[in-house]
């Protein structure tokens, strides 16, 4: 564990590398602290509290866990659409949709000690979302996906060049990702992947962690 406090805006697209959601409901009865424990050792680089079913009380029970062992480790600490529950657990970034708090109210109640993610619907609504202070971009669904049920089409890694070329922002493929192609991702021009059901719902967690960083870091040194 560092003792400084890290700034994460210098090292951001490093630490998006490889982004994990939590999802109670494809972890086979295990635990987020099992599953986070797991995916951390296997080489994820940021954790996203998603938060779906259970109480607000537990949530903050289970985000302290959460927190705790993404700060031991120098992981990224993410809260999927809440402020109100990432201020409660200091974490390090929230995740905003189109349906949630607006950027701009966002970045006003978090000023800069707390990093934003967006995920934009349309082209045009990543580059606002750069002009109204999100630090990065959540992409997606880049291949079809069942963790989300409101995920939408598959829009192909040729988007996530397109965006990747009209914002200066980190932008995080997201959804139907694997080993297998999470390569053509990266080189398309993310600076990683985000993935929930490929790690959370793998028999052996730590292994599919470590498989998705061993592409990852292929495919961020090899030129496209």
């Amino acid at each position: 564990m560092s003792e400084a406090t890290i700034n994460w805006r210098e090292c951001l697209s490093e630490c998006l590398r490889l982004y994990v959601l939590t999802d109670r409901g494809l972890s086979r009865g295990r635990s987020e602290r099992e599953v986070v424990e797991a995916a951390i050792a296997g080489g994820a680089t940021a954790i996203q509290l998603r938060w779906k079913t259970g109480s607000m009380r537990e949530a903050v029970e289970v985000g302290r866990e959460l927190k705790s062992l993404c700060t031991r480790s120098d992981v990224l600490f993410v809260v999927n659409d809440r402020i109100d529950l990432a201020l409660a657990l200091d974490a390090d970034c929230v995740h905003l949709g189109d349906e949630d708090l607006p950027l701009e109210d966002a970045r006003r109640i978090v000023g800069d000690r707390m990093l934003i993610g967006y995920s934009p619907p349309t082209l045009d609504e990543a580059i606002d979302a750069e002009r109204l202070g999100a630090d990065y971009l959540g992409v997606g669904p880049v291949y079809g996906t069942t963790s989300k049920s409101d995920a939408g089409e598959a829009i192909g890694v040729e988007r996530i060049a397109t965006v990747a070329r009209a914002v200066s922002i980190p932008i995080v493929g997201i959804g139907g990702i694997m080993a297998g192609n999470a390569a053509a991702v990266v080189q398309a021009g993310a600076a990683g992947v985000a993935v929930i059901s490929s790690v959370v719902a793998a028999d052996d967690v730590e292994l599919a962690a470590r498989a998705l960083r061993v592409a990852i870091d292929g495919a961020r040194r090899t030129p496209a």
